[in-house]
């Protein structure tokens, strides 16, 4: 009996469970991502069978609205665009559990392509992401380990050239970041996009 109660529950706590712990559009090998900026709109194709463990953690933030209203906080010139972990106030954003890196997975951080930020210990990529404003081997793994990428722009190149030219800042004094923005770029809305 008490095993009965107990797959009961079971059963109840997975119907139960929110839609973003579940699979998003498992029956597409390429999921795509709108991102409306305050510069424009990117859609970027996600690249399930490459990188399977990123693009289901990142359709997690998105599916529940967790990149609405954060900004791009690091903008290199002629290197990357990065965002997705703070909000306009400064504030950083849950993170949830660092992810295994999937650097190795033949995609390069080539112009135009998205791939996780993380910290200096290889698999720590939690939420982080940026967008390659031009070909970044050093950034692709050679003798170690390198950035993941996970998807690559399909339309807003002329978005993300905008997004890399805004000016920056070589030293934010009240967060001692590197590269902050002047003005940052805000991140209004990404959003799943049904399959094509």
């Amino acid at each position: 009996m008490k095993s009965l109660i107990n797959s009961l529950l079971l059963s109840i706590s997975l119907l139960a469970a929110p839609l973003s712990a579940q699979e998003i559009q498992p029956d597409n090998p390429f999921p795509r991502v709108k991102f409306t900026t305050t510069h424009g709109e990117i859609v970027v194709e996600l690249n399930r069978h490459r990188a399977p463990l990123t693009v289901k953690n990142f359709l997690k933030f998105v599916d529940i609205g967790s990149y609405n209203g954060t900004i791009f906080h690091r903008i290199v010139p002629n290197f990357v665009v990065q965002g997705g972990g703070y909000d306009e106030e400064l504030q950083e954003k849950t993170k949830g559990s660092p992810i295994p890196n999937e650097s190795g997975n033949g995609l390069k951080n080539k112009y135009g392509t998205i791939a996780m930020a993380r910290e200096t210990d290889p698999h720590t990529a939690t939420r982080q992401f940026f967008f390659n404003v031009q070909d970044n081997p050093s950034l692709d793994p050679e003798d170690g380990w390198g950035y993941a990428v996970f998807g690559t722009i399909v339309s807003g190149y002329e978005t993300l050239d905008k997004l890399a030219e805004v000016e920056s800042q070589p030293f934010h004094a009240a967060t001692g970041w590197r590269d902050y923005p002047t003005e940052p770029p805000v991140l209004i809305r990404a959003e799943i996009l049904p399959p094509q």
